[in-house]
């Protein structure tokens, strides 16, 4: 079964959030079961890109409406990975030291284009091709439309919705960059008077896959504008909760990690990984320290933290350590309680992958206050670090924590506000107390199963089921 995932992201050669980790797993974990699957991407100027060497397995021109752009497709020189990744390497447009910016438009129109004219050189086409996000929301659009690609238009296509919050919109000035097709059909790219790359791809996939089983069901009611339409397509779709890829995210295996450990050391390992952090952020190791690792927006519920910290640290004897960057204003906040907690609250504003590690594996709470989140894999990191979880009842958080009081091992409330995120941390800081319930929750939440193995079986179910068929 040969599977070519299509994506902008892919860990460990370029994140910026969740998708990259999926990526970075799932066509892993697809080989071990039998699978050929592989990864297509753009090739940036960053940090892996400079330190590894690549070889160019194909070269052409991409017209993009009037202009033309030189492209070669690149491959690992060295087996880094546990699958094979291609670059589609635009010198112009993708070989930047960033992954997104404020107008992406022709960025990833281009690729997408290129990924499609290399794919028709194949002499072995992929069975499968997945796409994943708005980003590459267009392949599923041109490969059904598009004239040039007819020979392809066979081949099904999955799009897996990470975030529905980004559509990846632009207006119909740029509609001449896409590839000639029938314009009596120029409704299936339309949403909303606009181009929505989103929106063409729930149209014309042959499958729509999310995160989570919540969050597919979540979106057919919010969808920041798209509900209609996965409510009108949701015969095609489904969702899959994501997995950790339990090779990189072991404790007992854990590189970053300053004492690694498993569920029968987690006691002194925990203990030895929080003294780290509390000696470097100036914090007291005795008290229950309780932490925030990801981005400083407000669909995480971060732009309540500078409130919900000041009262939290008020009320309890507790430390707060926090690992993230994003909104000015946010981050702003969050500094200022630096100097009016200090010794009891310190953050990291940016991010530092090894730093994540380590909290992980030395905090006793992890926060996740979210007003959207599709699946969320912090949570699942937290418990296989015997880490307790403190969420909002939504998303993949609700298909994967399970209230204390309801005979679960988190603590789960159901608003993003400061007044419910203070009373979980109260409910968190009163259990800290009870020394043998929390080693008792610790070793348990360590054992729970949230590896790719079985999110990757119901991919391959899934593509089997599609046969070539669309519904």
């Amino acid at each position: 079964m040969r599977i070519m995932h299509v994506s902008a992201e892919c860990y460990p050669i370029a994140k910026v959030g969740g998708l990259a980790d999926v990526v970075g797993a799932l066509p892993k974990y697809q080989n071990q079961l039998g699978g050929d699957s592989s990864v297509v991407m753009p090739f940036y100027n960053n940090t892996f890109t400079q330190k590894h060497t690549f070889k160019t397995i194909y070269s052409a021109r991409v017209s993009l409406g009037h202009n033309e752009y030189d492209y070669s497709i690149l491959k690992l020189k060295s087996n880094v990975l546990d699958f094979d990744i291609f670059f589609v390497d635009i010198q112009e447009l993708l070989f930047k030291d960033y992954v997104y910016s404020a107008d992406d438009t022709d960025r990833f129109l281009a690729f997408q284009i290129a990924v499609l004219d290399w794919m028709l050189t194949l002499k072995k086409k992929p069975k499968y091709i997945h796409c994943h996000d708005h980003h590459t929301g267009l392949v599923p659009f041109m490969l059904q439309e598009c004239y040039c690609y007819e020979s392809l238009n066979k081949i099904p296509v999955v799009t897996t919705i990470h975030n529905a919050q980004y559509q990846g919109w632009f207006g119909y000035n740029n509609l001449y960059k896409i590839p000639d097709f029938n314009l009596d059909n120029i409704g299936l790219l339309d949403w909303n008077g606009t181009i929505n790359p989103l929106a063409a791809a729930i149209k014309c996939a042959w499958r729509v896959t999310t995160v989570s089983p919540s969050y597919m069901e979540e979106l057919k009611q919010d969808a920041n504008g798209l509900e209609g339409l996965l409510r009108h397509e949701s015969a095609k779709t489904v969702g899959i909760l994501n997995g950790v890829d339990t090779e990189v995210w072991n404790p007992e295996t854990d590189t970053y990690l300053i004492k690694n450990y498993k569920v029968s050391t987690v006691e002194a390992g925990k203990k030895a990984n929080k003294k780290w952090l509390c000696n470097e952020y100036d914090l007291d190791q005795d008290k229950p320290l309780f932490a925030f690792i990801g981005r400083l927006v407000g669909e995480k519920g971060s732009d309540l933290f500078p409130d919900a910290f000041d009262v939290a640290l008020n009320n309890n004897d507790i430390s707060i350590l926090l690992l993230g960057s994003g909104n000015p204003i946010t981050e702003g906040g969050l500094n200022v309680l630096k100097k009016e907690h200090e010794g009891k609250y310190n953050a990291f504003i940016g991010y530092d992958e090894r730093l994540s590690h380590i909290i992980y594996a030395g905090a006793d709470f992890l926060l996740m206050p979210s007003r959207v989140e599709p699946c969320g894999l912090n949570q699942m990191y937290s418990l296989r670090y015997g880490t307790i979880p403190i969420v909002r009842n939504i998303g993949g958080l609700k298909d994967t924590i399970v209230d204390i009081e309801d005979e679960g091992f988190g603590f789960v409330h159901q608003n993003t506000s400061v007044k419910d995120i203070c009373l979980s941390i109260e409910r968190a800081t009163a259990f800290y107390s009870n020394k043998k319930e929390l080693k008792k929750t610790k070793k348990r939440i360590m054992k729970i199963d949230h590896s790719w193995d079985n999110s990757a079986k119901k991919y391959m179910q899934l593509y089997k089921s599609i046969k070539k068929a669309k519904l």
